[in-house]
């Protein structure tokens, strides 16, 4: 890997073009990801918002299911935001019963956990490993975490509210996931320590 990694997209459904456009600004090549041989060819995957199960279906319908697991194994790096968090999760509450999940971090999620689209919203979040002002953070439709793992690091709390307290940010060694959507409001600092992140893998 160069000093400039090429990171995927899950470009099966959701806010894809967002996330390419913030991989490419923090100093990534950025490629859209739907066939074996696009996933095979990235250092880094990121697993935009979207409609988990709906998700978790075509990556079975690609046949990306079992080797993005694999991959995930193998300690690739990834980002999950929103639908990615859950999808990456090793537990998801509230969700389908044949809906796939990816067991790349030790967490428990529960889907739609603040509400529906009408209960959208944003927060200025605390945010471990990112420097300066709070991170704006808009939450639509947005899961959270309910448990961690031992190996898990909480990066960000919903700071105030009815939702306080409660956890939406989280690292496990190479795998990063926020209930939330940086990508959509210009603020690349989630994006760039990603970046680092799989240039430091």
């Amino acid at each position: 890997m160069t000093n400039q990694p090429t990171i995927g997209v899950l470009a099966l459904q959701g806010d894809v073009r967002e996330h390419l456009a913030a991989i490419e600004s923090s100093g990534a090549r950025a490629i859209g990801v739907r066939r074996l041989s696009e996933l095979e060819s990235v250092d880094g995957l990121v697993i935009p918002g979207g409609e988990s199960t709906t998700m978790s279906r075509l990556l079975t319908v690609f046949e990306l299911l079992d080797p993005l697991r694999a991959r995930l194994k193998d300690g690739m790096p990834a980002y999950g935001s929103c639908a990615g968090m859950i999808l990456l999760a090793s537990e998801i509450l509230d969700t389908r019963a044949d809906a796939q999940h990816l067991d790349g971090l030790d967490i428990t999620v529960r889907r739609n956990a603040f509400g529906r689209q009408v209960d959208s919203f944003e927060a200025d979040l605390d945010f471990t490993g990112i420097d300066g002002d709070p991170v704006r953070a808009v939450f639509i439709r947005a899961p959270w975490v309910e448990r961690v793992g031992p190996g898990v690091e909480v990066l960000a709390r919903v700071p105030e509210g009815l939702a306080a307290d409660h956890i939406v940010a989280v690292r496990q060694g190479s795998v990063l996931a926020t209930s939330f959507h940086p990508e959509v409001t210009g603020d690349r600092r989630v994006h760039q320590l990603f970046v680092d992140m799989v240039r430091g893998n």
